[in-house]
């Protein structure tokens, strides 16, 4: 072989080679960014606190005061209509019970039955074992299906009514039309006050697998919802709803190798009015939104797609403030049981 074949030939080596190490590195870059591995028993563990672009949630249970327990929710004139129900003489609670509709709901509205204890003279839902003095009948004014309509109203008093006949007992039911107006004007306040904010995070260059997203929520105090593709920021309280959500798609979330699937996009969501204003839900909204763009190279934008400055989070805090305000000044403060009940 002369000298310049065998310089083609060293050439050529040389081509291929850069050819495939370019392919491989766009390969890596293309697939999807996987979890860290475990650290072995030898190495130096490095803590949420120590890893670039993550700390450890700000907000903490330790970092705001808890409030009081409120009571059990129950019926309230403020978002329900009321009939009042007499009766002749004591109702066991295994009668109220057998006397109740199936179905708690009329039409898109929860329909529900309280009773009043004999013993304490306090409202409850009828449990067997106790006697009732009393009853009372009501289904909620509006919630996000809208305000209670006139066959809303009218299915609400047959229901109501087969109650009464099985109890021997006597109802009295407010006038409907000035209820269905009360139930405009509160569904036009609830409509005008209903808050449900997200952020978009975006992978700006390679994507995101499932166990990647997961891993890094998981620092931030997210963990498993009951969806897939879902995760949630648990309250401070059991029992009430989550403080945020991050959801991405559920079909890499089921994939067959979870490692292949791509995930290009997750949301981190917030409603307002189901969540305790002591939890500081958007301050750690924007908290998580900032800490996972910055450890998993993101960017944060809204609905739309347009990026979301420093300055245009603290603008929609203000406006969440604002609204807290208001609806405390309406006796339904967000978090509370009349809040979830209205708004959900």
């Amino acid at each position: 072989m002369g000298t310049l074949q065998i310089a083609l030939a060293v050439a050529g080596g040389v081509v291929l080679a850069a050819v495939v190490a370019h392919s491989a590195w766009s390969s890596g870059r293309m697939a999807p960014r996987q979890p860290l591995r475990p650290h072995s028993d030898d190495e130096p563990e490095v803590g949420p606190a120590e890893e670039p672009g993550l700390r450890p949630d700000p907000f903490g249970p330790d970092q705001f005061p808890l409030p009081a327990p409120e009571r059990k929710a129950g019926i309230d004139a403020l978002i329900d209509v009321i009939a009042p129900i007499a009766l002749e003489g004591l109702v066991s609670g295994e009668a109220a019970l057998a006397a109740s509709p199936a179905t708690r709901r009329v039409g898109s509205k929860p329909f529900s039955i309280e009773g009043m204890n004999a013993v304490d003279g306090r409202w409850e839902t009828p449990a067997a074992g106790q006697r009732y003095s009393a009853f009372q009948a009501a289904v909620q004014l509006a919630n996000r299906s809208g305000a209670l309509n006139e066959i809303e109203y009218s299915e609400f008093v047959v229901k109501a009514q087969a109650f009464c006949d099985a109890v021997n007992a006597t109802p009295d039911f407010p006038e409907m039309l000035e209820e269905v107006a009360r139930a405009r004007e509160l569904d036009i306040f609830a409509s005008a006050h209903d808050a449900q904010l997200g952020f978009t995070l975006r992978a700006r260059s390679a994507a995101w697998s499932p166990g990647y997203v997961q891993q890094h929520a998981s620092r931030l105090g997210f963990v498993a919802g009951v969806l897939p593709g879902r995760m949630v920021m648990a309250a401070s309280r059991d029992g009430m709803p989550p403080v945020l959500s991050l959801a991405f798609d559920s079909q890499a979330a089921l994939a067959e190798d979870p490692t292949q699937a791509a995930i290009r996009s997750l949301t981190l969501a917030l409603d307002v009015a189901q969540v305790e204003r002591h939890e500081q839900p958007f301050e750690r909204m924007c908290a998580a939104a900032t800490a996972l763009a910055q450890v998993m190279d993101g960017a944060v934008t809204d609905d739309n797609g347009q990026l979301l400055s420093v300055e245009a989070m603290a603008d929609i805090g203000s406006e969440i403030e604002a609204l807290y305000d208001t609806l405390e000044e309406r006796e339904l403060a967000a978090g509370s049981a009349l809040a979830r009940r209205l708004f959900s």
